[in-house]
């Protein structure tokens, strides 16, 4: 694991009565998304968590369909994907880990290969948002071949998406529009420009992702690394 030093950030969007500049204290994250491997292995130790046996509460029917569709050997080193919420967290937990917060991942993801904050590097954001809008292709790269930043932790961006441990506390706080506890200011173009910085587009791509998901769901290009608490 890296250790992410302590910082402030500035959240995408500014929820009501909070600071708009964050605290993030130090933790530990993982250097690599966790593969497809040490994920398989994680399954057959703790088999309520394989595909055999998952509950349908727990995933979709497209739970770890890689595994189906490929030779275990040669997706080995990929990200594991096609998992849900509910199951990454466990595995983290098995490994007396945890999923690590959204202002966490975010904290971390701001730093570039030389800075431990790129955000204002124009550079920087394109190259993200360049991948952003590269369609899915059928194969993933190895964990391994993702660029390290400052902290030393690798492909948190350019690999596939990331899940956090509070992902619903993005945007909304319910799935019905006409929710009473909603800002309706935070839903479609209107989000981007209720935004503290509008010009970050790719962080208000990765909360709406974040808006839209629920713990049961399985795509094939969100994966997970774990975090610790110091």
């Amino acid at each position: 694991m890296a250790r992410i030093d302590g910082g402030n950030y500035t959240a995408l969007y500014k929820q009501e009565g909070s600071a708009e500049v964050i605290t993030v204290a130090p933790f530990y994250s993982d250097k690599f998304q966790v593969n497809n491997q040490q994920f398989l292995n994680f399954t057959k130790s703790t088999t309520k968590w394989s595909k055999q046996n998952i509950k349908p509460i727990f995933a979709e029917s497209t739970y770890l369909q890689q595994f189906e569709l490929s030779n275990t050997e040669d997706i080995a080193n990929q990200p594991v994907v096609n998992v849900s919420w509910f199951a990454a967290m466990a595995y983290c937990k098995a490994q007396n880990k945890r999923l690590p917060t959204l202002d966490e991942w975010e904290y971390a993801a701001r730093a570039s290969a030389s800075h431990i904050d790129g955000s204002r590097s124009a550079e920087f954001r394109e190259r993200i948002l360049r991948w952003y809008s590269m369609p899915a292709s059928a194969g993933l790269p190895n964990v391994s071949e993702g660029e390290a930043n400052y902290w030393g932790v690798h492909g948190m961006h350019g690999v596939v998406w990331e899940m956090v441990r509070d992902f619903n506390t993005a945007l909304v706080t319910g799935e019905s529009r006409g929710d009473s506890a909603l800002d309706k200011q935070l839903f479609c173009g209107a989000g981007a420009a209720s935004a503290v910085d509008p010009s970050d587009y790719a962080a208000f791509m990765r909360y709406a992702l974040r808006s839209s998901y629920t713990a049961n769901y399985t795509l094939n290009s969100l994966g997970f690394r774990c975090a610790k608490d110091l």
